[in-house]
Formats: structure tokens, C-alpha cells, sequence
């Protein structure tokens, strides 16, 4: 009976000791969905499409990642109760690619034909690649951190990004227009979850693309080149 009660104690410390260890892994780093959802955004009338850019298109390339850091899938860090640092990863694609495919999706709602493909693009001019298009957009992040810090009775969420956005008319091989564009947002609540952490990069992100249009300028550049013959 003796040895079958220290069978079963060192049984109970053997699973205790898997579970903690289990529970370490599971919070070793976080992973986001991270995606702009192209429904609810409101287009400015000064940048919908009209009959002049029919049949013309415009090509997005994949942004360039210029974050001063050693590994740029880090996108942020959940800051829990005892002080570690947990860090935030994208789960299904690249920031540099889900800032790109929600340029696409943004410029489709408001009306405009935009190619299927993602380029590749350095932003410098003489590097324009040669594709059928009228406009190329591109450009680099230059910041995007998600914290969360883990408190009672709420968690503060707080994402902050910062992209740099260019366009180049490709018919001339010309960069025409840069601009910079800067999103924070923040939040309080009694729960966490990696759904919210992805929920406040996301919104963040939707900000910073519909900032970049909002800018009568850029419309009318827009519309300028795509009415040229």
C-alpha cells in the first residue's frame, strides 16, 4: 500500500509538472489575426471612381519593412501581471502583406480596377517594375508595436503604426507623390484574449490605409493619371 501511495504522489507531481510546463509553452508567444476588414469603411466621394479611369488599373506591391529591430515578425508584446514580456506575432501573413491586400480591397470598394498580383518594389524609382498598370502604390512601415498590459480590473491595449505610403506613375517611371501616415489606437477592457490583441492591430491598420486617402490630393493625383492617355 506504501508504494502504491508514492506511485501515486510522484504520478500527481509528474502531471502538475507537465501541466505548468505545458502552460509556459502555450504562453510563450501570442499570434494575431492580422487583417482589415474592407465593409464598414466609408469612401470619400472625392476618391470614388468615375467613368474617366475605367479600364485602367492600379497594381499594389508588397510594403518594405523598416522597423529598427532584429526580428521583424515581432508586432508587439503582451506586458502580463508578474512583468514578462510575451511577444505578439502575425499568425496567417506578413504585416508588410496584409498592409498591401488591404490597400487592394480599399481601392476596389471605392471603385477602381486593381491587379491580383502583389509586386515587388525597392520604392526607388529606376526599380519600377514593368507591368501593365497605370499606378503603382507602395511604401514602408515604419512602426507597428500591439502592447497589451495585463492589469485588474482591465487590460490596456494600445497599437500604434506609422507607414510611409508612395505612388508612382509607371507610364512615365515617375514617383509622383509621398506621404507619411501615422495610426494610434487604444483600449480598455476586463478581458483579454489573442482575438482582441488582433482586433486592436486591425483597427489600427484600417486607420492608417483610409488615412492615406483621405487627402483630397491624393484623389486628384489619382484621377489625374488615370485620365491621362
Amino acid at each position: 500500500m506504501k508504494i502504491n501511495k508514492w506511485c501515486y504522489l510522484a504520478g500527481l507531481v509528474m502531471i502538475v509538472c507537465v501541466f505548468s510546463i505545458l502552460g509556459c509553452i502555450a504562453n510563450s508567444l501570442y499570434s494575431v489575426n492580422l487583417h482589415y476588414d474592407v465593409a464598414d469603411a466609408v469612401i470619400p466621394s472625392y476618391l470614388t471612381a468615375d467613368q474617366k479611369v475605367q479600364g485602367k488599373t492600379i497594381s499594389v506591391s508588397e510594403f518594405t519593412d523598416t522597423r529598427q529591430m532584429e526580428d521583424r515578425l515581432v508586432i508587439g508584446r503582451v506586458v502580463e501581471k508578474n512583468g514578462m514580456k510575451i511577444l505578439v506575432l502575425p499568425q496567417y501573413t506578413k504585416p508588410t502583406q496584409a498592409l498591401a491586400q488591404g490597400i487592394k480591397e480599399y481601392l476596389r470598394k471605392a471603385g477602381y480596377k486593381v491587379t491580383v498580383k502583389i509586386e515587388r518594389w525597392d520604392l526607388k524609382e529606376e526599380n519600377l517594375p514593368k507591368i501593365n498598370s497605370r499606378i503603382l502604390v507602395g511604401g514602408n512601415i515604419e512602426e507597428m508595436e500591439i502592447t497589451c498590459w495585463r492589469g485588474f480590473p482591465t487590460n490596456s491595449y494600445k497599437t500604434t503604426i506609422k507607414v510611409n505610403i508612395i505612388l508612382a506613375d509607371l507610364a512615365s517611371g515617375k514617383i509622383i507623390y509621398k506621404r507619411t501616415v501615422e495610426s494610434i489606437s487604444s483600449q480598455e477592457h476586463i478581458f483579454f484574449s489573442e482575438e482582441r490583441l488582433g482586433d486592436q492591430a486591425s483597427i489600427a491598420l484600417g486607420d492608417s490605409i483610409e488615412k492615406v486617402f483621405e487627402e483630397k490630393a491624393v484623389a486628384q493625383k489619382i484621377k489625374e493619371i488615370m485620365a491621362a492617355q
